[in-house]
């Protein structure tokens, strides 16, 4: 396993060795000393499947409050993904910057998603299959979201008429972060 630096702190990219032969290949996508030797280390409580039939879906931008925050590990299984993280640490130099990573079933790579950061992805091909592992369970309280196309983020989504839940629909901007409108979201 390697780590790559995105430029975000703590949102790093893990890239996995495959042992290949006649039949395919084998990989450990995820091995808790591997992982302390690569300074991550997580407290795994919950793994959840996102399915997506349609390319051009996307989903979030989703974060969770204190004291339920998240940290993600992420990977795509079938498919393709065009995933971001956002920073929403009010007091972050990095603070509305986000990075952008492609995840495939072909690159097997992983994203770290830490505390602190937003995470949303769009889909870049049919029946996408994403995994992500989360060292906090799900709270719906807790749970709260950044509209997709903010203009002050500018993401530089790959689709403009995305596929999207009516939850997704209606997240704030991130000024109402900013402004402390949403709680504490320090991670």
């Amino acid at each position: 396993m390697r780590v790559k630096n995105t430029g975000l702190d703590g949102v790093v990219i893990i890239e996995i060795d495959l042992i290949h032969d006649d039949r395919g290949f084998f990989s450990e996508t995820y091995q808790e000393k591997k992982f302390k030797n690569l300074g991550i280390s997580m407290n795994i409580v919950q793994e959840n499947h996102s399915f997506s039939r349609k390319a051009g879906t996307i989903r979030g931008l989703h974060y969770q409050l204190e004291p339920m925050a998240q940290s993600k590990l992420v990977r795509v299984t079938a498919g393709a993904i065009y995933d971001v993280v956002v920073d929403i640490r009010p007091q972050s130099p990095s603070f509305g910057k986000w990075v952008s990573v492609i995840i495939s079933e072909d690159n097997h790579r992983q994203l770290l998603v830490p505390k602190g950061y937003a995470h949303g992805f769009c889909t870049l091909t049919t029946n996408t299959h994403v995994l992500y592992k989360v060292d906090q369970f799900y709270s719906k309280a807790h749970e709260r979201g950044i509209i997709w196309s903010d203009p002050s983020l500018a993401i530089d989504w790959p689709v403009t008429e995305p596929v999207l839940s009516d939850k997704d629909k209606l997240h704030p901007m991130l000024e109402a972060i900013a402004n402390n409108e949403e709680g504490n979201v320090n991670g």
